[in-house]
């Protein structure tokens, strides 16, 4: 934010009235983003900032609104889903880390909402509590209710006190979580409007004001007087303190606060650890040079030899020297220690952090200067020196007494009472290692009481928390903690690419070093530079697509788009030549060619007696669709050729018939005659015509392509007949069943069946992979697979050359297959869905090694064959719950594989259902909804059948047998 010379307030050079009006025209969604100061220079010091999620076109009729980001974020899919697609605002504090459906979060309209979760009353302690009236709307999964009050770390006879406490013995614990909607959202938004002045007048007296806690009194009553006392306090309730505000309690929400030291190192070592990568973007020597626990978390950091870290201990941004000792479950922050200067001198010093403590270090606005911040990690600063309040573990008492301090020495304040750990000016600013030193002293691991350590910390200047609060020079922490993290990625980038294998994401690494804004684009260049000599020392094991994306993602950092772009067609010719290689393994190749034949006529004119040979054949193949559970994307290459896949899927019929077909005849008349669906055909005379590669614009190359693989264009088989080629899918375009792969294994076994040839299942799947890459639309194995074999199946492929399939089917029991006919709907949503954009995005992210992306289809694999367990032991519950957890991954995978008309219908479905999902690559088509009993399946089927919001069709299904 800044003052400009006409008075008016802009932020990016947009006048708050500009962007207050942008987002009342479009209703807007923002999110509020916690903790990213360091790329947002206009953040508070706090971190907290709110933006605009969608971005603007060139063309927008107001102009141009820059992006507060310097990347776009992407939307998240929750927050359109809680908003119902409506105008609003999310936001939420940068210390919680929630996870929940918001497809089922119910919000008042016209009014903000807290989202609560119950609690037990010593966790709400250390935290803020809603006070919710005793008049609530209950549901199954939450309960809307007024809030009467809002408490920050109360005391248990607080809690009682104000009626906080509910009939269960719990509370509710304020997450942090806040939405506005309707009216409530439209004040907020004409407030944005009419207060330049205000804020103005907020930046120039330098006073701060919560984005979070202000707002949230302004529609509480009963905080209004506390509010009137803060800056802006009047005008937030003059103007905002008319609506109410109400509390969702989402009894299903997963919730993890990071409020106090030990919460963050009990989720980062708990039972959920290995959720945790203990080692990341970090420098550590090796192990026999120091005394690292396996327990011990090290982000972000470089480690020197000759450290020791204890169990369970976190260590983050932070330098450490040798010589240094950490204890078990500490937390060390941002800190610089080098003993380097001072070592040489008294090579006796080591510094220790004792067990259970906590180290910081901050810059100190205008001095230049640094100071250590420590603590025990059980201390509360706001515990009172007259209560049970603590310093490094001891009673403030025991503190005094045992380093000979004054509580004079600590605290100015006539307010004995008030004194405690917040604001007692402890932490002394000296020269780095005398800084170390008394450090060690005030921790009492000084065991003599030195008049030199006492003296040296009286006579030198001293902070408290509470004024280091206001004195952190944030721009150069932030500035340092990019630096840092550049260096560290740089440092890896180089050995990735310099030793390995390219196994790290170097454009996540690139964004890192791309934080040196000076010279983070010369290293970038220079590791451009070393990739040719890479490729060429492991051509032999490298994939070529692998090499070339990371030239791709080099190139991009080194805003070379262009060349990025060519390099590009690369990626993808390689990974379909690796395809090509795994699936055509012991593959006549010859057959994929076009044998240079001669045409009809020319064999007519020279051999006039070769129809008497003729023999008149008809053949149809008509093949059911598939749905899958769980597991799809395993089956993609490169993934399925580099790393094991799993797919559960099943066959099914639509309404009373196979879906797939074709007919193939052959006639007396040479040359070949095409006919689809759609009434177009295509009349083929001359063979050489067809060769790979085709057209994608070819409509007929699925069947061109099915005569080359089946060896018919090659062997000169149309030498003395033709063939009338009917195909048909009778599904909704775009449907996600497979449609396409199923229908080249129609064509492929009709044609086989023409010739007498190897018609076996097995065959056919293998030729319809071949089929594929010949036909260049890649995809992976799982849709032909679907069609041709029957019934539910578990599929499992094992990389390598070739490529190796194997197909367990699931023998249903009668009890199984007459529940999931009764329960699962299969429902077109009337959305057509285009594969081929969200292909290309998943397979970029996994050529990238993007680990959000590997572990998620690690787990869809894992899921498919938990799934398979499930339906052996007639489970449909478990299955549905698979089919939902599969859903959220495929989200996590392409955050574009639903839409609004989708969460839409989901949301609508949740009620009645146990689980639900898009099939296929998802973005449209059909979806599965697999409801809570038969009962509940015949009432959504009627109220989707109803429901004029709905365009969607309910197919009637049974499994193909």
């Amino acid at each position: 934010m800044n003052n400009n010379d006409a008075g008016s307030v802009e932020l990016h050079g947009n006048s708050l009235k500009q962007i207050a009006n942008f987002i009342a025209k479009r209703h807007v969604l923002l999110l509020h983003a916690g903790g990213d100061s360091k790329r947002v220079p206009w953040a508070n010091p706090m971190g907290k900032v709110f933006l605009p999620l969608p971005y603007l076109a060139a063309d927008d009729p107001d102009g141009p609104v820059p992006l507060l980001f310097d990347h776009i974020l992407a939307i998240a899919s929750c927050a359109r889903q809680s908003f119902g697609n409506e105008g609003g605002m999310l936001t939420m504090t940068g210390d919680v880390l929630p996870c929940f459906d918001a497809s089922m979060l119910t919000l008042p309209e016209d009014s903000s909402c807290i989202v609560t979760v119950p609690i037990t009353l010593d966790v709400a302690s250390n935290h803020g509590v809603v006070v919710a009236a005793q008049t609530e709307i209950p549901a199954q999964s939450y309960a809307v209710s007024l809030v009467d009050n809002l408490l920050q770390k109360p005391t248990i006879e607080e809690l009682a006190k104000s009626k906080a406490i509910l009939g269960d013995g719990r509370t509710l614990l304020d997450t942090g979580i806040i939405a506005v909607k309707g009216k409530a959202w439209l004040e907020l938004v004409t407030l944005a409007c009419s207060c330049p002045e205000m804020i103005k007048e907020l930046l120039k007296s330098k006073k701060e004001m919560s984005l979070y806690e202000d707002l949230v009194a302004a529609w509480v009553p009963a905080k209004h007087e506390w509010l009137r006392k803060r800056p802006l306090g009047e005008e937030l309730v003059g103007k905002l303190g008319k609506q109410k505000m109400f509390s969702y309690c989402a009894y299903d929400l997963l919730f993890l606060h990071f409020g106090t030291s030990s919460e963050v190192l009990d989720h980062l070592s708990g039972v959920s650890s290995e959720l945790v990568g203990h080692r990341h973007l970090c420098s550590i020597p090796a192990t026999t040079a120091c005394d690292i626990t396996a327990s011990a978390i090290i982000l972000s950091s470089k480690i020197a030899p000759g450290i020791s870290i204890g169990e369970d201990s976190l260590v983050y941004d932070s330098s450490i020297a040798g010589g240094i000792q950490i204890g078990s479950l500490c937390i060390v922050v941002g800190v610089n220690i080098s003993l380097d200067d001072y070592t040489k001198v008294e090579d006796s010093f080591k510094f220790m952090l004792p067990d259970r403590h906590c180290l910081w270090e901050v810059p100190l606005v205008g001095s230049g200067e640094r100071v250590l911040v420590y603590c025990g990690l059980h201390d509360n600063p706001k515990s009172l020196l007259s209560r049970d309040g603590t310093f490094c573990g001891k009673p403030w008492k025991k503190v005094l007494q045992d380093l000979g301090i004054k509580e004079s020495d600590l605290w100015t304040s006539s307010r004995t009472e008030d004194n405690c750990l917040w604001n007692s000016k402890i932490f002394p600013i000296l020269p780095y290692p005398e800084m170390l030193k008394v450090a060690m002293w005030l921790m009492g691991l000084v065991n003599q009481k030195t008049e030199q350590m006492f003296s040296l910390w009286k006579s030198s200047c001293r902070i408290s928390l509470e004024e280091l609060h206001r004195s952190i020079d944030f721009s150069r922490m932030c500035t340092g903690s990019s630096n840092h993290q550049a260096d560290l990625a740089a440092g890896i980038a180089k050995a990735c690419i310099s030793y390995g294998m390219l196994g790290r994401n170097l454009s996540q690494l690139c964004d890192e070093v791309l934080q040196k804004e000076e010279s983070g684009i010369e290293i970038c260049k220079d590791f451009l530079a070393m990739c040719p000599k890479v490729q060429e020392q492991n051509f032999n094991v490298l994939p070529k697509s692998r090499a070339y994306q990371v030239q791709v993602d080099l190139l991009r950092a080194c805003n070379d788009g262009m060349t990025a772009c060519k390099l590009e067609h690369n990626v993808w010719a390689a990974v379909a030549d690796e395809t090509a290689s795994a699936v055509r393994y012991g593959f006549k190749e010859h057959l994929s060619e076009s044998s240079g034949a001669i045409s009809c006529q020319e064999y007519q004119n020279n051999n006039h007696d070769a129809r008497k040979f003729f023999h008149p054949r008809r053949v149809q193949v008509e093949l059911p669709v598939r749905v899958d559970f769980v597991g799809g994307w395993s089956d993609t290459p490169p993934w399925s050729i580099e790393r094991a896949g799993c797919v559960l899927n099943m066959a099914i019929s639509l309404e009373g018939s196979l879906p797939i077909g074709t007919t193939i005849e052959t006639t007396e008349t040479t040359g070949v005659l095409i006919a689809d669906d759609a009434e177009n055909q295509l009349y083929i005379e001359d063979f050489t015509s067809i060769s790979a590669p085709f057209d994608k614009d070819d409509s007929f190359r699925l069947v061109k392509s099915a005569l080359l693989v089946t060896g018919i264009v090659h062997d000169k088989i149309l030498a003395d007949m033709g063939l009338r080629i009917k195909t048909w899918a009778n599904v909704p375009r775009g449907s996600g069943l497979g449609t396409s792969s199923i229908l080249a294994a129609a064509v492929v076994k009709g044609l086989l069946q023409i010739i007498d040839g190897d018609g076996s299942t097995e065959n056919v799947a293998r030729l319809v992979l071949v089929l594929e890459q010949l036909m260049g639309t890649g995809g992976g194995w799982q849709d032909q697979i679907g069609g041709l074999y029957p019934g539910i199946k578990c599929t499992s492929s094992f990389p390598g050359i070739p490529l190796r399939l194997q197909v367990i089917p699931l023998l249903a029991s009668p009890q199984l297959i007459s529940e999931l006919q009764q329960r699962l709907l299969v429902v077109f949503t009337g959305q057509v869905r285009l594969a081929k954009k969200v292909l290309q995005n998943v397979v970029t992210r996994y050529l990238r090694r993007d680990n959000l992306l590997v572990s998620s289809i690690k787990r869809l694999v894992e899921l498919a064959k938990i799934g398979r367990e499930a339906l052996m032991n007639c489970d449909a519950d478990e299955l549905g719950e698979i089919m939902l957890e599969a859903w959220r991954l495929h989200q996590e995978l392409d955050p574009f594989c639903s839409n609004e008309s989708v969460d839409r219908l989901f949301s609508f479905a949740a009620p009645y259902c146990c689980g639900y999902k898009l099939v296929g690559a998802g973005g449209g088509g059909f979806a599965l909804l697999l409801a809570k009993h038969a009962e509940a399946a015949k009432q959504l089927r009627h109220r989707l059948q109803t429901e004029k919001q709905f365009d969607v069709k309910i197919y009637d299904w049974k499994i193909f047998l």
